[in-house]
């Protein structure tokens, strides 16, 4: 077959994709305008609300057992449980997964409990457990305070402006360290029945100096502050001059009030609000308050029935599927005056936010106008959701789509970081120490800029016209050359990692009007075209995120069309890597016209947290096939 022909037929093998990907996303519209994929994670969310709920002395065995089959269920051959399907077990996820089944009943004799135990003792046993999980076994008496790192109370007096304060704090870590400041304050410890205790858990009988965390001289000049701070924290924490503690106390329940979304939960993310229903308990909330009736609702929401099980989705995002499905569908041809388009729209101008949020402590004056990942979470818009909202609307003529997208474009212009860049929910750059922070094996501490967010707000400046005639765009393109490693690629801190990374700021730089021929995005497009897998499609894993590690994995539906969208952007549609990536797209394509994808490609924190946002694995390919299709035979749709 001629190279002609072939392409032919990949041409006509692409449209009969797209049409089946377009009926199939079509029909996944919800009445009122939406789109709602799961969005599933770790086992320690199952794991942690079952510790809630016996934390809060709330029985529902209705609901505690199919969580318990799904914690059952993701159970590994080696005993432990994992941070994603591709990634090694993990010591923190494992044990609170063996916690909270033996809290449920689980009998300690039973072999996959046996094959648990086995597997946290040969990782060190509960010594080693990261900062979170040792709060919750605190809580129930399973772990010593003096192993806990200290948290002040006090923090909630710091005035934001200073260099570590609540607002240097990433957002989705601020509700959090509140609440443990609150159960350090007023501590809690739950009954534990004798069969559910942990002490076989332990190589050794704890002692406080092997608990403590690291001692100064081993770790770097900024961190030995924060190791000695924590020390004279501890110390003052057991002391009983508090002056500022009773102020304190006040302040931290007035935030956490303040903070609730509508929707019941904090920061609209399960891990968040767990933590803060169970300080809010413990400093004398009861259940029957409405605080406390509405997060528990809030939580409850997020609970996904699926074959007999249950599982505790981290949060939802109806706004960024809603507003990628949109983006695919035009892309595919769907005018803007279809109905189903207009839903969209219109569903999507009404979860526009007006409401000042925390981002304002250093973008003051700026007036609001993103979007959050989910409806009602008022506090945190995020930029890569504002831009894809902002770039699926425009030149629909439906509702308020004008105004909101004169705020949405200013409200992303306005969040640019002194460095160029653009952080998820905050503008500039957070002090750098707080990274150093004492928590064992804990990420994410603040919400730096970063190259998927920077290429995100980019290509909103482009879709307005600009280019690097504009001092912004101009500072946002060194910002990427800046960092961009030296092998080409970029490291994405949302989407995992370097394939999103590198892909997303490709088209971005694209937007921005950057010649396909700059060497930087040459660098990028080689080091592609080294990713790509065998068999034409691209894939990496979590690992990626480990220093010195190789992410490389079996190739995904997501993350081929991510990088099919970088190569089509950067004027490779016609060339061998973005050819093979369209046809294994073809290739993957099931019956119904979707994708099947169980890798976690989205990123909570990094070394922390992954997530599997179902739809992406839909809308992504869709929309990356029509782009292709646009590209190599421009006017078809």
């Amino acid at each position: 077959m001629t190279s002609v022909a072939a392409a032919a037929g990949l041409g006509e093998r692409v449209d009969g994709a797209i049409a089946l990907a377009t009926d199939r996303l079509l029909v996944q519209q919800r009445p009122h305008g939406f789109w709602q994929g799961r969005v599933e994670s770790a086992a320690s969310l199952e794991a942690e609300y079952l510790l809630l709920l016996r934390l809060l002395g709330r029985r529902r065995p209705e609901t505690e057992a199919p969580i318990v089959e799904r914690l059952r269920a993701l159970q590994r051959d080696d005993g432990g449980w994992a941070l994603a399907p591709d990634l090694p077990s993990h010591l923190s996820t494992t044990v609170e997964g063996y916690f909270a089944l033996l809290l449920a009943g689980a009998r300690p004799d039973e072999p996959s409990m046996v094959r648990a135990r086995e597997w946290i003792l040969a990782q060190g046993g509960l010594a080693r457990v990261g900062t979170f999980t040792r709060f919750w076994l605190a809580a129930f008496g399973q772990f010593p305070a003096s192993g806990v790192p200290s948290v002040p109370m006090e923090l909630v007096l710091v005035p934001a402006w200073a260099p570590v304060s609540l607002a240097a704090f990433a957002s989705w870590l601020r509700a959090p360290l509140v609440a443990l400041g609150l159960l350090a304050a007023e501590p809690v410890t739950a009954r534990v029945p004798p069969e559910a205790q942990l002490a076989d858990l332990w190589i050794a009988p704890p002692r406080p100096e092997e608990l403590t965390l690291p001692p100064a001289p081993r770790v770097a000049g900024r961190q030995r502050l924060f190791y000695a701070l924590d020390r004279v924290l501890g110390v003052l924490g057991r002391s009983r001059w508090k002056p500022q503690r009773r102020r304190a106390v006040a302040r931290a329940i007035e935030w956490l009030l303040r903070h609730q979304e509508p929707a019941g939960t904090w920061a609209g993310l399960a891990p968040v609000t767990m933590p803060v229903l169970a300080a809010l308990n413990a400093i004398g909330f009861g259940l029957d308050h409405p605080a406390m009736q509405r997060g528990l609702q809030g939580l409850d929401d997020l609970l996904l029935h699926d074959d007999g099980a249950l599982s505790c989705q981290p949060t939802t995002s109806p706004v960024w599927d809603t507003a990628q499905a949109l983006r695919a569908l035009r892309a595919a041809g769907i005018a803007p005056a279809h109905p189903a388009v207009a839903r969209a729209a219109d569903w999507l101008c009404a979860q526009q936010v007006f409401r000042v949020g925390d981002w304002t402590a250093r973008a003051p004056g700026l007036d609001p106008g993103g979007w959050p990942l989910s409806p009602g979470n008022e506090h945190y818009p995020r930029i890569d959701v504002t831009a894809a909202v902002v770039l699926a609307v425009a030149g629909v003529d439906a509702g308020d789509v004008r105004r909101a997208l004169a705020f949405g474009r200013q409200w992303v212009a306005g969040m640019q970081g002194g460095d160029g860049g653009w952080a998820a929910f905050d503008r500039g750059a957070p002090p750098r120490a707080l990274d150093t922070l004492p928590f064992p094996d804990f990420e994410g501490q603040t919400d730096p800029t970063c190259p998927d967010m920077t290429a995100a707000a980019l290509e909103v400046l482009g879709d307005e016209g600009f280019d690097a005639r504009l001092g912004r765009v101009r500072r946002a393109i060194v910002y990427l050359e800046r960092t961009q490693r030296r092998d080409g690629s970029w490291l994405g801190r949302w989407h995992v990692a370097t394939l999103a990374g590198t892909a997303g700021v490709l088209v971005g730089l694209a937007a921005a009007g950057v010649d396909p021929a700059t060497a930087s995005v040459r660098r990028a497009l080689d080091w592609l075209a080294g990713r790509q897998n065998a068999d034409g499609g691209f894939g990496e894993t979590p690992l990626a995120y480990e220093p010195g590690a190789d992410g490389r994995g079996a190739s995904t539906p997501s993350q081929t069309a991510r990088v099919l969208l970088g190569l089509v952007a950067a004027g490779e549609a016609a060339g061998p890597a973005a050819t093979r990536a369209a046809a294994w797209l073809v290739a993957a394509q099931d019956a119904a016209g979707g994708w099947r994808e169980r890798a976690f490609t989205a990123t909570g924190v990094p070394r922390r947290g992954y997530l599997r946002h179902a739809l992406d694995a839909e809308h992504l390919p869709l929309r990356a096939l029509a782009r292709w299709r646009a590209a190599v035979r421009p006017g078809r749709a």
